[in-house]
């Protein structure tokens, strides 16, 4: 889980991006809520997708709002100065809309603070309470360009601090156990969604807790060649490729890598397709480095690929990763990023040939002062090593 060392870290990164004139800020991104004090809803519980608020002040204090039922499937443990919870259901009156419970909260703190000196983030759920308070500023502007607070804020999240990349390492070991069950799993006969619930028992185990997985889990072969999505009943046969790329999340952070599987044993086109593939993400990740271009990875997979006599990659060549998916820096042929420090990126070169089938192969990689570190470690290959 976050540290309260890093949400501290975080909250002062963001000072440090705001004019002096800002004194105070509400966060209403749950995202962001997470991101800086620690606080997430269970996903898997009966307040899933209800939203909390963050009220940060520069003088270092910080406000968690939230109803009291959202409050109970959080974590114990939110580092904020205090919580100001409003009751929502007590067991013995009636509830109105849920959503009044957190704005009435907001409304508690709100009228406390200069309303000329604070932002509130534009796609924050108490985006209510900035037309009730004239002058409250909702954009900011850093180097002449006019940024929302939610802007500012994910540019910061680029840069991943210890205690996420430590979250981030748990999404990528638990996917390694799934990535690893998956070759027990695969054979003819079995369903797509088989195969699912084998990775899904295999990844919570090694999380030691429930966990949200998600992806593509789905079989291709020479007629269908391009194929992406959730499981279905459909059974594999022999030539089939089984194609798992998938995201453990574990409190908001997820891992996000692939294997493909040959369904029985693979044939000489699948086995050149798939070693031209692991050739592509192999260059491309000799590139990886503070300060690369992002385009420039991409072109280091696509030529192998060429050079193999297959087409250019279909889509990106990989892509940034942190709470959202995809995040930057997209690594595509016209992309004007530039990797840093703290980047945690994907490299996940495919091809999808009619008469073969389609596959692709993916690790994860840490941008670091030396270069790059793989977080992942599954095996890449059409088969068990």
């Amino acid at each position: 889980m976050l540290t309260k060392a890093g949400c501290q870290q975080r909250q002062q990164n963001l000072w440090n991006q705001l004019p002096d004139a800002i004194d105070w800020v509400l966060i209403g991104d749950s995202r962001h809520v997470q991101y800086f004090c620690g606080f997430r809803v269970n996903p898997v519980s009966f307040s899933a997708d209800q939203s909390a608020a963050l009220l940060l002040t520069r003088d270092g204090q910080s406000v968690l709002l939230a109803d009291n039922f959202t409050r109970r499937t959080a974590a114990a443990d939110v580092f904020v100065s205090r919580e100001a919870i409003e009751s929502w259901y007590d067991h013995t009156h009636s509830v109105i809309n849920r959503h009044h419970a957190l704005l009435n909260a907001t409304r508690q703190e709100i009228p406390k603070l200069d309303a000329s000196s604070g932002m509130i983030e534009s796609e924050a759920v108490s985006v209510q309470i900035a037309d009730e308070l004239n002058g409250v500023a909702r954009n900011v502007t850093i180097d002449g360009h006019g940024q929302s607070l939610g802007t500012i804020i994910r540019q910061l999240r680029r840069s991943k601090l210890p205690d996420e990349v430590v979250l981030m390492q748990q999404c990528m070991d638990a996917g390694t156990a799934g990535q690893t069950a998956a070759f027990d799993a695969v054979r003819p006969g079995v369903t797509e969604l088989d195969v699912y619930l084998a990775i899904q028992a295999a990844a919570q185990h090694a999380a030691d807790q429930v966990t949200v997985l998600y992806g593509d889990f789905k079989a291709t072969n020479a007629e269908v060649f391009k194929a992406g999505g959730l499981p279905t009943g459909y059974r594999l046969q022999d030539g089939d490729l089984m194609i798992l790329d998938f995201s453990v999340v574990i409190a908001g952070y997820r891992s996000d890598f692939t294997n493909t599987i040959a369904v029985g044993q693979p044939t000489a086109a699948q086995s050149d397709q798939a070693d031209a593939c692991i050739s592509a993400l192999t260059a491309a990740e000799q590139l990886l480095a503070s300060g690369r271009a992002c385009s420039e990875a991409f072109d280091a997979a696509n030529d192998v690929l060429a050079e193999r006599g297959f087409p250019g990659l279909p889509h990106h060549a990989g892509h940034g990763l942190g709470m959202e998916h995809p995040e930057p820096p997209i690594l595509v042929p016209q992309s004007t990023e530039i990797l840093q420090v703290g980047d945690v990126v994907t490299l996940e070169p495919g091809l999808y040939q009619q008469g073969t089938g389609g596959m692709r192969f993916e690790h994860n990689y840490l941008i670091t002062d030396d270069g790059a570190e793989r977080l992942s470690h599954h095996h890449l290959g059409l088969q068990r090593p």
